[in-house]
């Protein structure tokens, strides 16, 4: 609609602007009621943005305005919906089986972004966009009717009266003062700004540089997913094993340098096989990303602390996103993924060098 990569990024940007705003909020309101009645209102929210999206589309009435106003519309969902799914997790499962919870998840997740923008892509080139939004929409009838089915209705934890801020507080001064947890929240803090752009990156990459159209869009994320979902069901076998620290490190490294390592391609095979690369990496980032926030954590606190972990996974998209696409605009497809990840290595090892002591603890520890 648009023929500029920097509107894409501020679309992005309205998406997750309400969840760097909010997500905090929402994760003092998880920890008070129940993460099962909180997913179905956020769930039926999502449900009548989607009708609407439909419908604009459908009478060909839709402007780039009323996409942002929808786009923030589910960023604000998404601030409550994606901490309580993450928290939710450990009421389904219960402690002992959390790893593999937070694995199998994710394993749920990503088939979903494998069979998602395949479905997608041959349904734009075989009929219209059109009827992918109406499946979208119906799509979260389905997600309905499974919680109605979920008996573990999870009661809200009993957690002292206080206010919002000093909630929030709370959350932060755990999140802050826990080695192992710091540590985490500064790697995402980097890799998840800027190495998670792949929405905003890979339509411009398609078309700018592989001159190619939705089917190999559709591919190109299809390929993410499947990388992806190799790496979660490779985290799910490996979850008896407990967190492994080592492969925390090593797969920080691969998720900024393959992304670098975009600046040599211009062939759409080996754009496939680096873009399962990058899906991997990124998944078993975020696994163990995930199990670092979660492990041990009081449960009094695990919505504010899950808050914390949604605020650094997606709340700073915005910035990371119009990052990508201006770099985009002002040279091309090509430097997207380059670009982001060469700064994360640059912002990535002085974080390094100062928790080096607590890597080399990570490192000598038997897993």
């Amino acid at each position: 609609m648009t023929n500029s990569a920097f509107l894409v990024g501020v679309l992005s940007a309205c998406q997750f602007i309400p969840i760097l705003i909010l997500t905090l909020i929402a994760g003092t309101v998880i920890d008070r009621f129940s993460k099962r009645n909180i997913l179905l209102i956020t769930q039926s929210g999502f449900l009548i943005l989607g009708a609407i999206m439909t419908a604009l589309v459908f009478f060909k009435v839709v402007k780039y305005w009323e996409i942002l106003l929808i786009a923030l519309g589910y960023g604000v969902l998404q601030s409550f919906d994606n901490p309580t799914r993450q928290s939710f997790v450990f009421e389904l499962v219960g402690p002992q089986d959390l790893l593999n919870g937070i694995s199998l998840n994710s394993s749920a997740f990503n088939l979903a972004k494998v069979i998602g923008p395949s479905i997608a892509g041959i349904l734009m080139a075989k009929f219209n966009i059109t009827f992918c939004f109406f499946i979208d929409a119906c799509s979260y009838a389905a997600v309905l009717c499974g919680l109605f089915f979920v008996k573990n209705t999870g009661a809200a934890t009993k957690i002292k009266r206080q206010s919002v801020i000093a909630g929030i507080t709370e959350g932060l001064h755990y999140v802050t003062h826990t080695p192992d947890v710091r540590f985490s929240a500064e790697l995402m803090m980097i890799i998840c700004t800027l190495n998670f752009n792949i929405n905003v990156i890979i339509p411009v990459y398609a078309k700018t540089v592989l001159h190619a159209g939705s089917q190999v869009f559709a591919n190109l994320l299809s390929a993410v997913g499947v990388g992806s979902l190799i790496a979660a069901f490779t985290m799910s076998y490996l979850a008896k094993n407990g967190t492994n620290r080592r492969l925390y490190i090593l797969i920080s490294l691969v998720a900024v340098l393959s992304q670098s390592a975009m600046i040599l391609v211009h062939t759409y095979g080996l754009a496939l096989i680096i873009m399962v690369i990058i899906g991997f990496s990124n998944m078993i980032f975020l696994n163990q990303s995930n199990a670092s926030f979660q492990y041990s954590v009081p449960n009094q606190l695990r919505g504010r602390i899950m808050s914390v972990y949604v605020l650094l996974n997606q709340g700073s998209t915005p910035i990371g996103s119009l990052y990508a696409g201006g770099v985009m605009d002002l040279t091309s497809g090509l430097f997207g993924f380059p670009a982001c990840g060469l700064l994360a290595l640059i912002l990535l090892l002085p974080v390094m060098f100062e928790h080096k002591q607590l890597i080399q603890q990570w490192i000598k520890a038997k897993e």
